[in-house]
């Protein structure tokens, strides 16, 4: 991924430096399980340890070009690796990847690399989190105008449209956490994953060292619905995060203006015109979200490999692996931090909530005529006739409110007293179930 959507902690994970130190620890790992059950020398498992350590304490630049000048003419990674590791740790190098196949270091380390990225995630989850839940509950009280197929429906709480968002975040957090389980799995099962040449407590003790679980059955690599099911909720999370950002980019528009990104001192929002404050950093969510969702297809892809293995796969992995999880890594933070400085306008939402005459309170007119005796079908044309009345004349010199074309209508009049009607067209009546709502979303 590009700098300009990478943050440091993150990109650290996949780079050379960690993937080599992740690959060391998996050899290191099976030496010393294999030195445990006598199959190799224990002094030997001691010098590779130490050498080892030592040469990654150090590792550098040099290293990984070495590494690279070993690979151009190996033409194998993971051979790359194992020679400059012999150069380093010596004779007793011979001991190093016994019985192991290269997809045992590669699909090994790529669990514990995805699993450090998600961990990553999952604080940015809870910061986001958070994040809503403090504006949610800022703006429970807050009346703002509902919203269906674009055109106000009923007034509503703009917390609660918060408390949704939460809600929703919420919901992917535990998706996370199952993809987290799903591809948190080690395998150290040799050639085709027959355990022929190393023994499955090899992959057990290598696998509780680095918080993994042994794989159930690999066939010489992991399989890789695993790791689909991973991109799949990653997809998701992406989705809600466009989903906020749309609605952000929607209450922003210049005709709703209900709340905006923060507006930073000395930002400026184009070079023609000086007055525009765009939504860019909602937009550049929008098409951050919609680069995460397209790792998930290869990723789907990736499941049906050739026998017990190819390598269709790696290629895509080596891209959507590093890729995706940077990619929403930095969403994640940026929305989160776009919400902490959301700039909300209560005053323009009550605006909105008025704009169009009262009709926006139909629902409640439509059934306080139905208690008042009058059949559904004639509460609702009298409602909408009311209604279009008011909409069609909206802003011209005859026009009339809701409340005065309803008043002016005999059948509303004889049927529905003042208070009642006060009742009906008071847009607090909307939040009298926010507390409610709350506490299924927050406890």
């Amino acid at each position: 991924m590009v700098p300009r959507y990478s943050r440091p902690r993150m990109t650290a994970i996949w780079s050379p430096v960690n993937r080599y130190r992740i690959w060391f620890e998996i050899e290191a790992l099976a030496c010393e399980a294999l030195a445990r059950r006598g199959e190799i020398p224990e002094e030997a498992a001691k010098i590779i340890r130490t050498k080892g350590d030592e040469a990654m304490a150090a590792f550098s630049d040099a290293d990984v070009a070495r590494i690279d000048e070993i690979e151009a003419e190996t033409r194998h990674d993971v051979i790359a690796f194992l020679t400059w590791l012999a150069e380093k740790v010596g004779p007793e190098s011979r001991f190093v990847h016994m019985g192991m196949t290269s997809s045992d270091v590669l699909d090994t380390c790529l669990a514990v690399q995805l699993t450090q990225a998600t961990d990553l995630l999952l604080e940015d989850m809870d910061i986001l989190l958070a994040a809503l839940k403090k504006r949610a509950y800022e703006h429970k009280q807050t009346v703002t105008i509902g919203r269906s197929h674009g055109i106000h429906a009923e007034p509503m709480s703009f917390g609660q449209k918060l408390a949704g968002h939460y809600a929703e975040f919420a919901r992917n957090r535990r998706r996370l956490e199952v993809a987290r389980e799903e591809i948190a799995v080690c395998a150290i099962s040799g050639a085709v994953g027959t355990y022929a040449h190393i023994a499955p407590e090899v992959e057990e003790y290598v696998a509780e060292r680095l918080g993994l679980k042994a794989e159930s059955v690999s066939t010489q690599v992991i399989p890789r619905d695993r790791h689909a099911a991973f991109f799949c909720a990653l997809g998701v999370i992406a989705s809600g995060i466009e989903r906020l950002a749309t609605e952000v980019r929607h209450l922003q528009r210049s005709e709703v203006r209900e709340a905006e990104e923060f507006f930073h001192a000395g930002q400026k929002g184009s070079s023609a015109m000086p007055h525009k404050r765009n939504p860019v950093l909602s937009e550049n969510l929008t098409g951050l979200a919609r680069l995460i969702r397209s790792y998930v297809t290869p990723a789907l892809e990736n499941v049906a490999l050739w026998h017990e293995r190819d390598i269709s796969h790696s290629s895509v992995e080596r891209n959507i692996c590093p890729d995706g999880t940077i990619t929403l890594d930095f969403a994640l933070a940026r929305l989160s931090g776009m919400m902490e400085k959301l700039v909300v306008y209560p005053d323009q939402m009550i605006a909105n909530v008025e704009s169009l005459g009262g009709v926006v309170h139909s629902g409640e007119v439509l059934l306080v005529l139905a208690r008042a005796g009058i059949s559904r079908e004639d509460a609702y044309r009298i409602v909408q006739r009311a209604a279009m009345a008011t909409w069609t004349k909206l802003g011209t010199p005859e026009g009339r409110t809701f409340r005065e074309n309803l008043e002016a209508d005999p059948e509303v009049a004889q049927r529905v007293e003042k208070a009642v009607l006060d009742d009906a067209l008071d847009p607090a009546r909307h939040l009298r179930a926010v507390d409610q709502i709350f506490t299924r979303v927050f406890g």
